[in-house]
C-alpha cells in the first residue's frame, strides 16, 4: 500500500533502538524524510547504518539530544527546523516499589516521558496547523491501563500522554492535523530481549519458558499471547501518519494484542 508519505519530514525521538527505530526504518522506507533522534552520536551513526543496509537511498540525518536536559531539547528543536510529522517516542521505566520510586525518580520520569513530548509538540504544532496538515503520534503503553504494582510512575507517565495527545486533537479541530496516541503491548525491545536473557541466566530456564511463563501469569489477558515485535507496532504507527488515516483523530489506537479487556 502507498501509504503516500513521500517527501514528508519526520521527527522520531529516542530512535536509535526498540519501536523508535522500527517506526523510523519504515518511515524512510516509505519516502519520508526521517531526523533520528538518540543519546549519543555513536547511537545514532548505528541506527543510520541500520536503516541503510536495506535502504541504501534512505534520507536520514541524526541529531543528539538529551530530553532530562531544556537546554538540549531547545537545541534540537532549533537543529530540526519544519516537520510534518512528529513521533513521541523517547521514554524511560523504572521497575521498583512505591515506596522506593523517590521525588527525583518521579521528576525524571515526567520529565524524560511526558515533557519531551510537551516541548516537541509545542514546538511543532503551530507550523503544521499553519500549513494545515501533520502528523503527532504519541507513544503510551498498556501500562497506562494495566498498572503494574513496580512501575506506577511509568504508568502515571504514559496515561498522562493520554490526556494530552486528546487535548491536542481538539486544539487542531477543523484542520488536516491529527494527533493519535498507540498503546503498546509487552514488545519484544532490546530490553526486553535483556530482561530475559538476564533472568534465563539466573533461573536456569530458557528464554522462550520465560516468555511463555510472562504471557500465563503476568499478561494472561493477552490474546496474541506472545511479545508482539517492534516491526508489528511500527506498522500501526506509520499507517496513522498517512494521509489515509485522517478518519482517526483524538484517538488511542491499542496495539497489546489484547492485553487490555474490553471492548474499547
Amino acid at each position: 500500500m502507498n501509504l503516500h508519505l513521500k517527501n514528508k519530514r519526520a521527527l522520531v525521538s529516542g530512535s536509535t533502538s526498540g519501536i523508535g527505530l522500527a517506526v523510523a526504518k519504515l518511515l524512510a522506507k516509505e519516502g519520508a524524510e526521517v531526523v533520528i533522534n538518540g543519546r549519543s552520536q555513536t547511537r545514532i551513526d548505528n541506527a543510520i547504518t541500520s536503516i541503510k543496509k536495506d535502504q541504501a537511498t534512505a534520507r536520514l540525518t541524526g541529531i543528539v539530544a538529551d530530553f532530562n536536559d531544556e537546554t538540549s531539547v531547545r537545541s534540537l528543536i532549533k537543529q530540526v527546523g519544519d516537520i510534518d510529522i512528529l513521533i513521541n517516542n523517547v521514554g524511560i521505566f523504572k521497575s521498583q516499589g512505591f515506596n522506593e520510586t523517590d521525588d527525583a525518580d518521579w521528576k525524571e520520569m515526567f520529565n524524560i516521558n511526558v515533557m519531551s513530548s510537551v516541548r516537541l509538540s509545542r514546538a511543532f504544532l503551530p507550523n503544521m496547523l499553519e500549513n494545515n496538515w501533520g502528523r503527532i503520534i504519541f507513544i503510551s503503553s498498556e501500562c497506562a491501563m494495566l498498572v503494574p504494582e513496580d512501575m506506577i510512575a511509568y504508568s502515571a507517565t504514559k496515561t498522562a500522554l493520554l490526556s494530552i495527545s486528546r487535548g491536542l486533537a481538539q486544539v487542531a479541530r477543523g484542520s488536516e492535523v491529527t494527533v493519535n496516541s498507540i498503546m503498546p503491548g509487552s514488545t519484544y525491545t532490546e530490553g526486553a530481549q535483556q530482561f530475559l536473557k538476564e533472568r534465563s541466566l539466573q533461573e536456569n530456564v530458557s528464554e522462550q519458558q520465560l516468555a511463555e511463563e510472562f504471557f500465563k501469569s503476568t499478561r494472561s489477558t493477552s490474546l496474541l499471547g506472545r511479545f508482539t515485535t517492534t516491526e508489528e507496532i511500527a506498522s500501526t504507527v506509520v499507517y496513522l501518519c498517512s494521509p489515509l488515516a485522517v478518519a482517526t483523530n483524538g484517538a488511542t489506537i491499542k496495539a497489546d494484542g489484547g492485553s487490555v479487556p474490553g471492548i474499547l
